[in-house]
C-alpha cells in the first residue's frame, strides 16, 4: 500500500503528531514500507495454526484470599516517626 499526503495527514492528526514538512516524504516512505511487510503477512498459511489466547500456559498461582489477622492501629503507630493522634504525619508534598 502507497502511503499519500492525506493518509499521511489523517494519520498524524490521529496521533496527535506534529510532522515537520521536510520529513514528511521519509515518513510516507518508511509507513509503506512497514504495510507492504504486513500484507506479505498475509501470504502466510494460517489455517492450521491455533490462536494465542495467552503468552504461556500457565495458570493462576496466587493464594486465594482470606482474612487473616493484621496489626491494630497502636501497633502500626508504634514506629512512626511523626504522628497526629491516630494518623501518620507526612510532608506536604504538593503546594
Amino acid at each position: 500500500m502507497k502511503i499519500n499526503q492525506e493518509i499521511l495527514s489523517s494519520i498524524a492528526h490521529l496521533a496527535r503528531l506534529e510532522i515537520e514538512p521536510n520529513r514528511e516524504e521519509a515518513m510516507m516512505n518508511e509507513l509503506s514500507k512497514i504495510l507492504t511487510w504486513m500484507e506479505k503477512l498475509n501470504e502466510i498459511d494460517t489455517e492450521q495454526v491455533e490462536p494465542l489466547t495467552h503468552i504461556s500456559a500457565e495458570i493462576n498461582i496466587f493464594r486465594e484470599d482470606e482474612p487473616a489477622p493484621s496489626l491494630d492501629h497502636e501497633k502500626a503507630l508504634l514506629n512512626a516517626p511523626k504522628r497526629d493522634a491516630n494518623y501518620f504525619r507526612v510532608p506536604k508534598v504538593i503546594e
